[in-house]
């Protein structure tokens, strides 16, 4: 699916936009070679947890070809699951870093850098597919971590179609944990790890560990049922 994934050119604005960036790069970027096309997820395959964000940064996945690699919402993201003992490093700068994920696999619901970080309605959709594919590819799956709003909707449109729901038991609010059916997998909600939301207070550190450790208090407690 990797290669399907990455060769993807279903939305055209999404297309140009990934590709002007990679060409004219930023200031303090110019001696990289740009990835300048679709990211795909990034994670251990046999995972319980799988966490959700929007899309990739301009300067930051799309730049690397790693999903939260060398912007700050990463930073924010991999010191945290590192904190957890979720990832092998605190950092993740570029695809070749050794960064190695344990139980967990993190994706984006849109898989190009959207301009001013705003995807479509349309262009969401044409993503879905690739979203409910990576959620069918893990077998352990227990838990899935939608950061935002925008993740959270993803996730419940694309769960609710495969599995039938008609309607949403709750909507998003940080820390929310949603239990929807046996066999569909828990969703925990958090504030996307944005520099806008972790520099202005609204997502701390803290908060975010917190949210990190009662996923996986849920999927120990999943993972133990008869």
């Amino acid at each position: 699916m990797r290669n399907e994934v990455v060769d993807c050119r279903r939305c055209p604005r999404l297309v140009e936009y990934r590709e002007e960036i990679a060409r004219k790069k930023r200031k303090e970027f110019l001696d990289w070679d740009y990835w300048g096309r679709v990211v795909p997820g990034f994670g251990d395959p046999e995972a319980s947890l799988l966490i959700v964000g929007l899309a990739p940064a301009a300067h930051g996945g799309n730049r690397t070809g790693r999903v939260f690699t060398g912007d700050r919402s990463g930073d924010f993201l991999y010191k945290a699951l590192y904190k957890v003992g979720v990832a092998n490093q605190s950092t993740s700068r570029r695809a070749d870093d050794g960064l190695v994920l344990n139980g967990a696999y993190v994706t984006a619901a849109v898989k190009c850098a959207p301009p001013d970080n705003k995807p479509t309605t349309d262009e969401a959709s044409s993503c879905a597919g690739y979203l409910s594919r990576e959620i069918d590819s893990l077998k352990d799956l227990k838990i899935i971590l939608c950061l935002g709003q925008f993740a959270f909707n993803a996730v419940i449109h694309m769960i609710q179609n495969k599995h039938d729901l008609k309607t949403r038991s709750a909507g998003f609010s940080h820390g929310r944990v949603l239990r929807l059916g046996d066999g569909i997998p828990v969703i925990v909600c958090s504030y996307h790890p944005s520099p806008r939301n972790t520099q202005t207070g609204k997502l701390t550190e803290k908060m975010f560990v917190s949210v990190l450790q009662k996923t996986r208090a849920i999927s120990k407690i999943a993972q133990n049922k008869p």
